[in-house]
């Protein structure tokens, strides 16, 4: 009996406490991230009454060839920017008061990593709108060893880091707000202790 009550102690005190706040919005604007490799977007430019429309998935050289203008650097530019660029070059004697539409198909070149007690290390993609609980699902989920209301995601916002501990297993079932991520977070899952 005695080994017993021992033993309910000893999980007693090892019981995580998960924080209470913690941020449940992202915030960041979309608009504002770079193009990569291997990002997908659509080019609709109307001029008169005719339209050309082309697709485009960005290489490692991140460089696109627009009709009429040749090739453009895409990478490393926001869509407003490349969208402006592609604009004036276009506008610069090529065709009379062109209206260019470009839009973001996949996000494929944003991405953020996981670590720990789960199916898969390594690098996700990062989606707009994805939270903590899909970047887990992800990764394989939890492994049996994992600490689920304990785990860390860093976070560098204007050169600096913050890390939040999240009680992962309470947002999966519905008793905490969840946790919305944001490209370059890093997710570690610790080994439980007991």
């Amino acid at each position: 009996m005695q080994r017993f009550a021992l033993v309910l102690a000893l999980l007693a005190s090892c019981h995580d406490d998960p924080p209470v706040t913690y941020p449940t919005i992202a915030n960041f604007d979309q608009s504002k991230l770079p193009l990569g490799a291997g990002d997908k977007v659509n080019l609709t430019v109307f001029y008169g009454s005719h339209s050309i429309q082309a697709p485009y998935t960005l290489d490692s050289s991140g460089v696109i060839a627009v009709q009429f203008i040749g090739d453009v650097i895409a990478s490393g530019k926001t869509l407003g920017e490349l969208q402006k660029e592609i604009h004036d070059r276009l506008a610069d004697g090529y065709l009379q008061e062109p209206i260019v539409s470009l839009n973001l198909v996949e996000l494929n070149s944003q991405t953020l990593s996981v670590a720990g007690m789960v199916g898969k290390n390594g690098n996700i993609r990062f989606t707009p709108g994805m939270t903590i609980t899909d970047v887990i699902a992800q990764s394989g989920g939890f492994t049996p060893l994992a600490r689920k209301n304990m785990v860390k995601v860093t976070r560098t916002q204007n050169n600096a880091k913050q890390t939040y501990k999240l009680p992962v297993e309470m947002m999966s079932e519905g008793e905490r707000p969840n946790f919305q991520m944001m490209p370059g977070d890093e997710v570690f899952v610790p080994e439980r202790p007991w």
